[in-house]
């Protein structure tokens, strides 16, 4: 397999580039690096990118997509993340814009995809529940018809940034007594400013407020709000999940913090020379770049391998190993930062999201970072999970 980019994909690469650090603004940028991105800052990353036709590329042409080639959109997905441009709000543009463009209706597709693509409208996602995290499937929220409407009762956690949501795509029980639990599952889209809703913030260990639950009481929803088919929720779901899952590798995030890592070693002051010089810390250093340059093969040879839209297998082999270097990254520029990475923010903003750190220096939101990325094992289909798909898709065992 050719692994370099031709002429005119190194020029698209170029034209990509212009974009993400000529028009983001380069104070959004580095708050992203900063781990400091607000709300403000992902809206108007997001609009600039759709001004510019960068917003939601995988969509069909009508509702703003491009017709790329899964090598272009593995560069855009990579130049993005290396530029620290905002990702596009997943919950809009890769989980529920897809599932509306794909199975909705007309009319959902008329009033919900361009602001979806804009951003003019904020999508929660309303799967995990206390007992259905990794088995899904097992969810008990419950959606029964009521003449023109769906009254919902149930649970949904780990809802993450759901304090900024307008809208919740969520799945509910529609057939309670359906003979599969896979089955009698239905898509609903609910405003959230329907009655009956509360929302309960879950606080961190990093000190952030960035996950929510939400309890639904009876909460009555127009069953125009429901997207395809009543009971053929399972399938949109697993439509969904392939998408997310496709870009929780961060390649081109783990080539930013690696080039931030090796600056900082070269900075940082140990007792003969810098971290740079120490022959441990070189080492881990050699380690983590063999396993981003493999990491950066594998991204290229499955993007190449997907075929009609269907993700390759090895996808559940890029999220695994994607975010277990995220992990390793963030591990390496904590000691990096030595006694200054356990600084963390000193106040709070009302979201609960600590605002104000106590140093000025980079290596002060380490800490934050580290702890932070201790979740990619879980969402996204658990590392676990993942292992097994592995094991049957891809090995054959």
């Amino acid at each position: 397999m050719d692994l370099e980019y031709t002429p005119e994909e190194q020029q698209f690469r170029d034209e990509l580039r212009t974009v993400f650090y000529e028009k983001v603004p380069a104070e959004i940028r580095e708050r992203v690096v900063r781990g400091q991105i607000s709300r403000e800052d992902i809206v108007a990353s997001q609009r600039i990118l759709h001004e510019h036709g960068l917003a939601v590329p995988h969509w069909p042409t009508q509702w703003g997509g491009k017709k790329w080639t899964a090598t272009q959109q593995n560069i855009y997905a990579s130049e993005l993340q290396r530029a620290a441009v905002p990702t596009p709000l997943a919950f809009n543009v890769s989980m529920v814009g897809p599932i509306i463009a794909e199975f909705g209706s007309q009319e959902q597709k008329e009033k919900f995809l361009p602001a979806t693509a804009n951003l003019d409208i904020w999508w929660s996602q309303g799967f995990s529940e206390p007992e259905a995290g990794s088995d899904l499937a097992g969810l008990k929220t419950t959606a029964i018809r009521d003449g023109d409407e769906y009254v919902i009762n149930g649970q949904k956690t780990w809802t993450t940034l759901g304090q900024y949501g307008d809208w919740m795509f969520l799945l509910a029980r529609t057939n309670p007594g359906a003979e599969r639990k896979q089955q009698g599952i239905s898509f609903i889209l609910v405003d959230m400013k329907t009655p009956g809703i509360e929302r309960r913030p879950i606080k961190l260990i990093d000190g952030s407020v960035e996950v929510n639950e939400f309890f639904f009481d009876n909460v009555r929803v127009p069953v125009s709000n429901l997207v395809g088919e009543e009971n053929k929720g399972w399938t949109y779901a697993k439509f969904l999940l392939g998408n997310e899952r496709n870009g929780i590798a961060q390649v081109g995030t783990s080539q930013r913090v690696f080039a931030e890592l090796v600056d900082a070693a070269k900075e940082t002051d140990v007792e003969e020379g810098t971290l740079a010089d120490d022959p441990d810390f070189r080492s881990r250093l050699h380690t983590a770049k063999m396993r981003l340059l493999a990491l950066e093969a594998t991204q290229l040879r499955v993007a190449g391998a997907s075929a009609d839209g269907k993700p390759d297998p090895a996808s559940s082999l890029l999220k695994l190993e994607g975010t277990r270097l995220l992990q390793s990254l963030t591990a390496l520029r904590l000691d990096a930062g030595g006694t200054d990475s356990v600084l963390v923010g000193d106040t709070e903003g009302t979201d609960g999201t600590p605002v104000g750190l106590s140093s000025e220096h980079a290596a002060s939101t380490a800490a934050l970072q580290y702890l932070n990325m201790r979740k990619l094992s879980i969402f996204g289909g658990s590392n676990e999970i993942q292992r097994g798909v592995i094991a049957k898709a891809v090995l054959g065992l």
